[in-house]
């Protein structure tokens, strides 16, 4: 194989022909995103021309793999495109676009674009080898009446038909290149041959791509296969490497090494680790975790709503646009290797880690969203009890809202905001803007309960269902150990915990209400029904839940006080279960009793926001 970097122009100079075989996909490129995008970078390169700058090298877009096919006699060469197709036929639309647009302005560049479509001079079939692409089948009727609408093409009056009355994907593309070059050279409606001068430049010189040419001993359906089948498809991570490193060539030797070497060695080898590609899911979505890290880096450092979805065109426009390293690869590599590593001291879980220990509470309440954020304090703030301080804040904000059943719907806009404005203040400020900042909100989707609303909806409001029981299994997990530093215990449970209900989610049956027997249940009074929802309402509360070292006995988790009370009393290990020796019965009333003294330590745990500042403003 040989690779050759070639300019738009370049792959259609001279007399050639692009064959595209019938066993690859028809075109697919549509105006979003994929000719929009392109268009742009076609646009930037003319317009850097046209103010007498230029790029150094062309710009990158993309690789094709191609194939010569034996010629003889008057055939015209050949090459059988194995991958790149789509890049190939959009080159072939936008140089038609241009042709057609230019008839109207300037006739000299219509002329010169035509010579990238059409060969002439001696050729064995002039009606098929005069084109220098040949689509396959499906696209062959629209391609070749875009180029030449007068040519006639054998056979393909018995394809594509056309007659569904559907617009076909070559024909939206000439049309969307041809009103975007005339918008382009004729701003305000007034011609201007200067700009249509530089947009030709700029295919001729700024656009290039890898042309990668098979040789006699290459085998071009292995390829194919290789690349289209067999092969994974690249990720949003191997395509920021990629672009990452392009851009990094030409950096000489050091030591006898590739300066770009070193690079790799020392930022990105780390990250082609197994670990970072192995899947992870958020909602619906399922990446690798190299992928959600390079997400949630762009977020922290552009500030804004990132989706894993579009992250690389992200990335590469960020970059390329926004210059925020001013052309330093290392910088650039650096400050992705520094949220790499505080992102693996979050999924890491580690309790002795302030951050591991952040990482445990997300995972639990399932607040990737905060991620971005974590990042920033991440590789901020470097002394543990400040970003300890700073979590803290983060996690009262989310613990409170979900106790009290408030939305998580506009996390991510919340946390990245934040970002913003804590760049924006002195460092000795950080940690009181971002307290403020999760304070500021009045709306339900954006603030933080104070102790009143916490405490009601701690006591009262009905908790566990079967999907919250990571969470509510964490918050309890949190208090045992608060309890346990109360009392100066640091023994370490190394048990998996459950979660259990006190007094059970059926407890008919050997539970009865004090004053009444099971045949009240037959004709219930209406005291008897008040009373039964009162239960009901206090089943589901924090104060009726508690942690176990081993699940019980189903039998035993249902069973009457007088069996279940001692089995749960025996989890003496446990401070949670051993204050429960204090009650002799468990109704109505020791549950509300037991949540309010939890909510002591809750309020402790997950502090209340600030008080405002009267006349101070909130959002």
């Amino acid at each position: 194989m040989k690779p050759f970097t070639r300019t738009i122009i370049d792959l259609f100079d001279g007399k050639r022909r692009y064959l595209i075989p019938l066993y690859q996909r028809q075109y697919a490129w549509k105006v979003t995103p994929q000719l929009e995008l392109l268009w742009q970078d076609i646009a930037r390169e003319a317009g850097q021309l046209e103010t007498g700058g230029g790029a150094i090298a062309p710009h990158f877009m993309g690789a094709i793999v191609i194939a010569q096919v034996k010629t003889f006699g008057k055939q015209v060469q050949a090459f059988e495109v194995i991958d790149g197709q789509q890049r190939l036929t959009t080159f072939q639309l936008l140089m038609v676009a241009l042709r057609d647009v230019a008839a109207k302005y300037s006739p000299e560049y219509a002329a010169e674009s035509a010579k990238h479509l059409i060969n002439d001079g001696v050729m064995e079939d002039a009606a098929i080898e005069r084109f220098k692409l040949w689509p396959s089948l499906a696209d062959r009727r629209a391609f070749t009446h875009v180029v030449d609408p007068t040519a006639t093409v054998p056979g393909l009056d018995v394809i594509d038909a056309d007659g569904d009355g559907v617009v076909r994907p070559a024909t939206a593309a000439h049309a969307f290149f041809a009103e975007r070059i005339e918008a382009h050279i004729c701003p305000g409606g007034v011609y201007d041959p200067f700009k249509l001068e530089k947009l030709f430049e700029a295919l001729k010189t700024g656009l290039a791509v890898v042309s990668i040419e098979l040789e006699g001993g290459d085998d071009p359906q292995t390829i194919f296969e290789t690349l289209n089948s067999r092969g994974v498809d690249l990720t949003a991570g191997d395509l920021m490497r990629n672009f990452i490193f392009q851009r990094a060539t030409g950096l000489g030797m050091v030591a006898g090494d590739l300066a770009i070497d070193n690079l790799y060695r020392g930022y990105w080898l780390p990250l082609d680790a197994w670990f970072w590609r192995e899947g992870d899911t958020r909602g619906r979505l399922t990446r690798s975790r190299l992928d959600w890290l390079l997400s949630d880096h762009l977020a922290m450092m552009k500030a804004e709503l990132i989706s894993v979805e579009t992250l690389f065109e992200s990335y590469r426009r960020w970059i390329i646009d926004g210059k925020p390293f001013g052309g330093d690869v290392e910088a650039e590599l650096r400050a992705i290797a520094a949220s790499a590593t505080v992102f693996r001291r979050l999924t890491g879980h580690d309790r002795n880690d302030v951050l591991g220990r952040f990482g445990r509470f997300s995972r639990a309440f399932d607040v990737s969203t905060a991620t971005p954020l974590v990042l920033y304090l991440g590789t901020t703030i470097e002394d543990p009890a400040e970003l300890g301080a700073a979590l803290g804040y983060i996690e009262s904000f989310i613990v409170r809202r979900d106790i009290c059943g408030l939305t998580t719907a506009g996390y991510n806009k919340i946390f990245t905001d934040l970002i913003a404005k804590l760049r924006a203040v002195e460092r000795s400020a950080l940690l009181t803007t971002l307290r403020d900042g999760l304070a500021a909100g009045t709306l339900d989707t954006a603030r933080w309960p104070d102790d009143a609303e916490f405490g009601d909806a701690w006591r009262s409001r009905t908790q566990y269902k079967p999907a919250r029981q990571a969470r509510l299994r964490h918050l309890f997990e949190q208090l045992e150990e608060r309890k346990r530093t109360n009392v100066s215990e640091i023994i370490e449970i190394k048990t998996d915990l459950t979660l259990e209900h006190i007094m059970p989610q059926k407890w008919r049956a050997h539970w009865p209400i004090a004053g009444f027997g099971h045949e009240d249940e037959a004709a219930p009074s209406a005291e008897y029904l008040s009373r039964q929802a009162a239960r009901e309402s206090k089943v589901h509360t924090l104060g009726n839940l508690t942690l176990l070292t081993h699940a019980l006995n189903a039998s035993v988790s249902n069973g009457a006080f007088s069996v279940k009370m001692p089995a749960i009393r025996a989890q003496s290990a446990l401070v949670l279960n051993r204050e429960l020796h204090d009650h002799s019965e468990w109704d109505e009333n020791a549950i509300t009793i037991r949540g309010a003294a939890l909510f002591k330590v809750a309020a402790l745990l997950w502090q209340a926001p600030p008080v405002p500042v009267t006349g101070s403003a909130r959002i």
